[in-house]
C-alpha cells in the first residue's frame, strides 16, 4: 500500500514503521481529528488466508476491549479493497513514540535491575486488566512491549491473544506451537490449555532478559528451546549480573516455575512482588542463596596420633586436664561469636536506613498526596488512570499500603482516577431511533431522544446530535439525537406551469395551503403561467406554511384600427 493512501475516508496511510509475521505497519494521519495514528494491515500475501483473517479481526476486537494506560488504545478498524482483490483488513491504533524492548536491549545490552523491575510491574498491571476481562495475551516478548519517550510501558499486539472463557486456549495449530520459542510457557510448548500464569511465564522470560541481557534459555532451534522450557531449569539471572539480588532472583524463578501452582497465581501478585523489589523491601517469593553462601565449610585435616616413620607415639596427656582446657576452648569460641554477633548488631543498628509508616493517601488529591509522603520523608509517584468507579481526581489505589513501613527516601506508587475515560461520538446521521439508541451505548454513551423540524423524505431518522458526530466525550455522556418530524420540505420549481399543474405538483410534494397572485405584467412568454412562488423554488419550509404563486395575466387578443375609406376626388375626374 503507498504512502498518501486514503483509508476509510479519513485515514492517510504515510510511511512503515515494522512489519512482522502477519502485517504490516505504518505510521498514519487522522485527516478528520487532525492527529498522529499507527495503522497495522494484514500483509497482501496472507489475505487469502481465513485463518489469517479470523486472528487480524480477534486482534482489534481483544484490543479495542481494553482501555488501559499500558495497552496500545484501538481507534478504529475497517477493510480495502487490494488492486489484486483481496480484502485487506486494517486496524487504526494510538502512535506511540518510542522504542520496543527489542530495540532498547539491542541499544543498551541489559537494563539496571531497579529500571528493568518497574517497567516490568507496569507489563504486569496490563496483563492484570486483561486477564480481569477475560483476554490472556499468549505472546508477550520484548518486541510486542513498548517503552514510549517519556519512560511510559505500552503492550501491543493481541494477535494471537484468547478470552479465557472461550474454551479455545490451546497452543497448537496444525501441529504448529502458536507463540515465539524463547518466552514459551512450558504447558504452551506442550501444547496443553494455557490460563493467565502463562502469561506470567512470559513476563518472567522478558524480566530474565532485561536484566541479563538475554533470554533464560536459548539454542540452535526453537525445537531445542521448548525441551529446555519443558525439561531444565534456568540459571539464576545473578550468575550473568551481579547486580541482581537474591530477592530478585527469587521473583525471576518464581515466575519461571515449570510447576504452574508454584507461580505466581496472577500479574498482580508478581507485580506486588515486583514493586517490594524495587523498593528494596523483602519479597514473598523464596529468596536463592547463591553458591558461595551454600558452600560446604572445608573438612578438618587429620589428627597425627603417632609418627609412623620413627614408630613412636605421640604423648598423651592427662585426661582430665585435656577435658577442662577442651571446655576453656569452647566457652571462648562461643564469647567471640557473641562479641562478633553483637558487634555486628549494633553495626546494623547504627547503619540502617530510617523507616516511616506509608500513611494513606486513599480521597486526596495529587498535590494533597504529594504534601503527606513529603511530611513523613517518602517519595510519591502519581498515575492518572481512567476508571469510571472512582471519584476523579481523587486517589484510589496506592502501593504499599497505609501503615506499612518504608525507608525514608523511598517511593509510594498511587493511582489518581482520571474518570470514566474518553471516546468517540459514533455515526448517527441517517439512522432510526433504534440503530441510534445501539450505536451510543456500543461506545458506553447515554443516548437522548429528541424531534425536531425535517424533511419528510427523513421522517424518524436522525438530522442532527449533541455532541456532534466524532466530537471526543466522556465515556457515560448523554448524546441528545434529533429525529426528523418529516414536517418539511423543499419548495419544487413551478416556473413556466399553467395555474392548476402548479397547484398538483406544489400538493405533491405536500404543501395545500397555497394561494395565486396575479401579475398583470408578466414577462415574456409567462402569460397565463406560473412566474415564481414565495417562498422561494428549493426553499425548505413547513408543509403547513402558505405557498404564493404568481400568474401572469391572460393579455387578451388585440382588434386592428378601422381602415379609412378613400375621400372622393372633388374635381369629380
Amino acid at each position: 500500500m503507498t504512502a498518501g493512501r486514503l483509508l476509510g475516508g479519513r485515514y492517510q496511510v504515510g510511511e512503515l514503521l515494522g512489519y512482522g509475521g502477519m502485517a504490516e505497519v505504518h505510521r498514519g494521519r487522522d485527516l478528520r481529528l487532525g492527529r498522529d495514528v499507527a495503522i497495522k494491515m494484514l500483509r497482501t500475501d496472507l489475505a487469502r488466508d481465513e485463518t489469517f483473517q479470523i486472528r487480524f479481526r480477534r486482534e482489534a476486537q481483544n484490543a479495542a476491549s481494553l482501555n488501559h494506560p499500558a495497552i496500545v488504545a484501538v481507534y478504529d478498524t475497517g477493510e480495502e479493497k487490494a488492486p489484486t482483490g483481496e480484502t485487506i483488513p486494517y486496524i487504526v491504533m494510538e502512535f506511540v513514540n518510542g522504542h520496543t524492548f527489542k530495540e532498547v536491549l539491542t541499544a543498551e545490552g541489559r537494563l539496571m535491575p531497579r529500571r528493568a523491575l518497574e517497567v516490568t510491574a507496569d507489563i504486569c498491571a496490563a496483563l492484570e486488566f486483561s486477564h480481569r476481562h477475560g483476554i490472556i495475551h499468549r505472546d508477550i516478548k520484548p518486541g510486542n512491549v513498548m517503552l514510549t519517550q517519556t519512560g511510559q510501558v505500552k503492550v501491543m499486539d493481541f494477535g494471537i491473544a484468547r478470552a479465557l472463557a472461550s474454551g479455545a486456549t490451546t497452543m497448537t495449530q496444525t501441529s504448529a506451537v502458536i507463540g515465539t520459542a524463547q518466552y514459551l510457557s512450558p504447558e504452551q510448548a506442550r501444547g496443553e490449555p494455557v490460563d493467565a500464569r502463562s502469561d506470567v511465564y512470559a513476563t518472567g522470560c522478558v524480566l530474565y532478559e532485561l536484566l541479563t541481557g538475554h533470554p533464560p534459555f536459548v539454542g540452535d532451534n526453537p525445537v531445542s528451546v521448548a525441551y529446555q522450557h519443558v525439561r531444565e531449569d534456568p540459571r539464576p539471572p545473578s550468575d550473568s549480573n551481579r547486580d541482581v539480588t537474591p530477592d530478585i532472583d527469587a521473583v525471576v524463578l518464581k515466575a519461571l516455575a515449570k510447576n504452574r501452582m508454584n507461580r505466581y497465581q496472577s500479574a498482580a501478585e508478581m507485580r506486588s512482588d515486583l514493586l517490594r523489589a524495587a523498593a528494596g523491601r523483602p519479597v514473598l517469593a523464596t529468596p536463592v542463596m547463591r553458591e558461595v553462601e551454600t558452600a560446604p565449610l572445608p573438612p578438618q585435616p587429620p589428627r597425627l596420633v603417632g609418627n609412623r616413620n620413627t614408630g613412636t607415639m605421640a604423648r598423651v596427656g592427662n585426661t582430665q586436664r585435656r577435658r577442662t582446657s577442651t571446655w576453656v576452648l569452647v566457652a571462648l569460641s562461643i564469647l567471640g561469636m557473641l562479641a562478633v554477633i553483637a558487634l555486628g548488631v549494633g553495626l546494623y543498628l547504627a547503619g540502617r536506613p530510617q523507616e516511616s509508616p506509608v500513611p494513606s493517601l486513599i480521597g486526596m488529591t495529587q498535590p494533597e498526596a504529594q504534601a503527606k509522603l513529603a511530611e513523613v520523608k517518602l517519595n510519591g509517584n502519581g498515575k492518572v488512570v481512567p476508571n469510571s468507579g472512582c471519584t476523579k481526581d481523587k486517589v484510589f489505589e496506592q502501593d504499599p499500603k497505609a501503615g506499612e513501613q518504608l525507608q525514608q527516601g523511598k517511593t509510594v506508587n498511587y493511582s489518581v482516577c482520571g474518570g470514566p475515560g474518553t471516546t468517540s461520538v459514533p455515526k448517527l446521521l441517517g439512522l432510526d431511533e433504534l440503530n441510534a439508541k445501539t450505536a451510543l451505548t456500543n461506545v458506553g454513551l447515554t443516548p437522548k431522544v429528541e424531534t425536531t423540524d425535517g424533511l419528510v423524505s427523513l421522517k424518524d431518522k436522525v438530522v442532527r446530535s449533541d455532541p456532534a458526530e466524532s466530537s471526543a466525550v466522556a465515556k457515560g455522556s448523554v448524546v441528545t439525537v434529533y429525529l426528523s418530524k418529516g414536517n418539511q420540505n423543499k419548495v419544487p420549481d413551478v416556473k413556466g406551469m399553467d395555474e392548476a399543474t402548479a397547484k398538483a405538483t406544489l400538493a405533491s410534494a405536500g404543501f395545500t395551503n397555497v394561494r395565486t397572485a396575479i401579475n398583470t405584467d408578466p414577462p415574456p412568454g409567462l402569460a397565463g403561467k406560473a412566474i415564481l412562488t414565495t417562498p422561494g423554488a428549493n426553499t425548505v419550509a413547513n408543509l403547513t406554511d402558505q405557498v404564493s404563486i404568481q400568474i401572469g395575466a391572460n393579455t387578451p387578443p388585440t382588434t386592428p384600427p378601422p381602415t379609412k375609406s378613400p375621400s372622393p376626388n372633388p374635381s369629380g375626374g
